[in-house]
């Protein structure tokens, strides 16, 4: 499935109505199973795959797995083991030419972990320079979708769902090919490189009575695996070496906040407490990539510090 915009997507239809502007129930008390054929019922699949028909109800995703060092000519190493969370909820939208839609917001965290203790890192020795450099884990926010989607574009088209149904298990795929410029690189990245080169993955896979049900809001069950093919992560201090980092991870989603492992709660309690619930619903704010946000810290610490390497020392 090719997802509308973020690490991920989701639809809901036909006979729905708003409580008090935020809670969105079937018109009819008869359920009925949603039409993958139908613009406005693909919409609510949609919303279904990526957060809750329930406007504001946060959906708590959670993954880990592993990150590995890609030299030529050398072994691949395993470099940290990592897990994340990503917070988020929707806003509802409703256009009487495009018909119903929705907008997520998120915000997510990301740590690097030791590869054979699992204790989250706070300084990590680099193996080919030797030079202990301290961890920036991902805290990223917001991440949130630009624009709404809608059950048709503006040009009328309506909206299509593309998945592997086998049974009772609807598998979704998507990548995302990223080229851009690289915030830590200068203004003439067209001419002698430096752009930001990646490629991330999303694999999903639900059940079709789950996700086709027109009374449920929400997903019961909801499982992902995630891949990331990076340069260097800028912490790392790799100095231009050639090489590159890919990750590989699985997760899914838990019921709320208090079900995430104890480890990652007690690190965003300690260190990322508003990563506990979503962004409001009507952010607008621009999105934050890890290596923005390293830019923005690093720049501020320089500024502390009036020179040298901002304290990564």
């Amino acid at each position: 499935m090719k997802c509308p915009t973020s690490i991920w997507a989701g639809y809901w239809s036909a006979a729905v109505l708003a409580s008090v502007g935020l809670i969105y129930v079937a018109a009819s008390a008869e359920a009925r199973t949603l039409d993958l054929e139908d613009p406005n019922d693909v919409i609510l699949v949609e919303q279904k795959l990526n957060c809750s028909l329930t406007e504001g109800e946060p959906i708590v995703y959670w993954w880990q797995g592993s990150a590995y060092s890609r030299v030529p000519g050398e072994k691949d190493r395993h470099l940290f083991n990592v897990e994340g969370t990503n917070m988020r909820a929707c806003k509802n939208f409703e256009d009487k030419e495009r018909g119903r839609g929705y907008r997520s917001v998120s915000r997510e965290v990301l740590l690097y972990k030791d590869p054979e203790t699992n204790e989250i890192l706070r300084t990590w020795v680099n193996p080919w320079t030797e030079e202990e450099v301290e961890v920036m884990h991902v805290a990223n926010d917001p991440v949130n979708m630009r624009q709404p989607s809608y059950a048709r574009s503006a040009d009328g088209e309506g909206r299509t769902f593309n998945a592997t149904i086998v049974g009772n298990r609807v598998f979704t795929t998507g990548e995302a090919p990223l080229f851009y410029n690289n915030p830590l690189a200068g203004e003439y990245q067209d001419y002698v490189g430096n752009k930001y080169h990646a490629m991330e993955a999303l694999n999903s896979y639900v059940y079709k009575d789950d996700l086709l049900d027109s009374t449920k809001a929400k997903l019961e069950k909801y499982v992902l695996s995630w891949a990331r093919f990076s340069e260097w992560l800028p912490w790392m201090k790799m100095r231009g070496r050639t090489g590159m980092m890919i990750f590989s991870t699985v997760g899914g989603r838990v019921d709320s906040y208090d079900d995430l492992p104890d480890g990652l709660k007690a690190e965003i309690d300690a260190n990322y407490p508003i990563y506990k619930e979503p962004p409001p619903i009507d952010d607008d704010r621009p999105n934050v990539t890890s290596w923005g946000d390293f830019k923005t810290q690093m720049e501020s610490r320089r500024a502390k510090s009036g020179a040298g390497e901002g304290g990564m020392e």
